[in-house]
C-alpha cells in the first residue's frame, strides 16, 4: 500500500537537506525548484553550510542537532499524514543524521524516495566524511527508488572509473544493479565533448540525455536542482524517464540564465526557463 496523493491541491514535495547560505544549492535550491515546477515545497534541515570568503570560499559545516532533525520530521509527517508521498534526500553530513532520517522514513510508506547521494562535504574531517559515505550507502541507498549521483558519486557508488559516455552508462547500470532504483547518472561538464550528458537507466530503459554545454565550469546548484526537479515531476505523477527529461531541460535553462556573485563559481537560477 502506498501513501495517497494530495488531490485537493498541489503535489507535496519534502526535501531533507542542508542549508547553503548563498542560496545557490541545498535546500534553498530545492525549494525554489519545487515552486517553479508547481509543487508545495517542505524542508527539514540537516546542517548549515556557508562558504568562507576569507578562506578561498571553502565550506564551513555545522550539523543540526539530531533531536531538532527528528522534531522537524515528526511535525512534517504528522501534518501531512496520508498526503505526503515524495521525498528528496540531500546533504546528510553524519552517520547519526542518516540514522535519524532513515528512522523517520521507515515510519511511513512512500511513493518516491529520491536520493541525491552527497558523499563528501569539504567542511568535514576526512575520516568522518568517509564514515558518512559508508552509512549513506548501507542505510539510505536501499530505501531509494531513484538515485541521482554526479560524476564523482557515480564512480564511488559503482566502483568504476568514468572517463566517457560508455563508462557513465556502465556506472548507471551498476548502481541500478546495486540499489534496484532508477538512476540518473550526471556527467555534466566533466566528460569531454560538446554535450553535457546524463544517463538514465531503470533496469529496462536506457536513455542518454544530451544538451549542448554552456561553458566548461560546473555551476552551483545544478545537481541539487536536477534532483529536485525529478522529485517534483515524480510527485506530480510523471514516469521516472519523463521526470528525468523534464529535469534535464529545466536545469539547462537554469544554467543558461545563471546568477553571478563574488564567489569563483556561478549559481543556477531556477527561474531560468521563464
Amino acid at each position: 500500500m502506498t501513501t495517497s496523493s494530495n488531490t485537493s491541491g498541489p503535489a507535496l514535495t519534502l526535501t531533507i537537506a542542508g542549508s547553503e547560505a548563498t542560496g545557490g544549492a541545498g535546500a534553498q535550491a530545492d525549494l525554489k525548484t519545487f515552486q517553479e515546477l508547481g509543487t508545495f515545497g517542505i524542508v527539514a534541515l540537516t546542517c548549515i553550510v556557508s562558504f568562507d570568503p576569507k578562506d578561498s570560499w571553502n565550506h564551513r559545516f555545522v550539523p543540526v542537532d539530531q533531536q531538532v532533525i527528528a522534531d522537524q520530521l515528526e511535525a512534517i509527517q504528522t501534518c501531512y499524514e496520508g498526503q505526503l508521498g515524495t521525498v528528496k534526500l540531500g546533504m546528510m553530513g553524519s552517520p547519526a543524521t542518516i540514522n535519524t532520517v532513515a528512522t523517520a522514513l521507515q515510519s511511513q510508506k512512500w511513493n518516491n524516495v529520491l536520493l541525491d547521494p552527497v558523499l563528501i562535504c569539504k567542511g568535514q574531517e576526512p575520516g568522518h566524511a568517509l564514515d558518512t559515505d559508508q552509512a549513506l550507502k548501507s542505510t539510505l541507498l536501499p530505501l531509494a527508488s531513484f538515485v541521482t549521483p554526479n560524476h564523482f558519486e557515480a564512480e564511488q557508488l559503482s566502483g568504476l572509473s568514468i572517463d566517457n559516455e560508455d563508462d557513465l552508462i556502465a556506472a548507471a547500470k551498476k548502481i541500478h544493479e546495486i540499489s534496484g532504483a532508477a538512476v540518473l547518472a550526471k556527467g555534466g561538464v566533466r566528460i569531454a565533448g560538446e554535450d553535457a550528458i546524463d544517463v538514465f537507466y531503470d533496469g529496462t530503459t536506457l536513455e542518454v540525455l544530451r544538451e549542448k554545454k554552456i561553458g566548461e565550469v560546473a555551476v552551483s546548484g545544478a545537481g541539487c536542482s536536477l534532483a529536485a526537479a525529478v522529485t517534483a515531476e515524480l510527485a506530480k505523477g510523471a514516469t521516472p524517464l519523463e521526470a528525468a527529461r523534464t529535469a534535464k531541460a529545466f536545469v539547462t535553462e537554469g544554467i543558461r540564465n545563471r546568477v553571478s556573485g563574488n564567489t569563483p563559481f556561478d549559481a543556477l537560477w531556477q527561474g531560468g526557463r521563464r
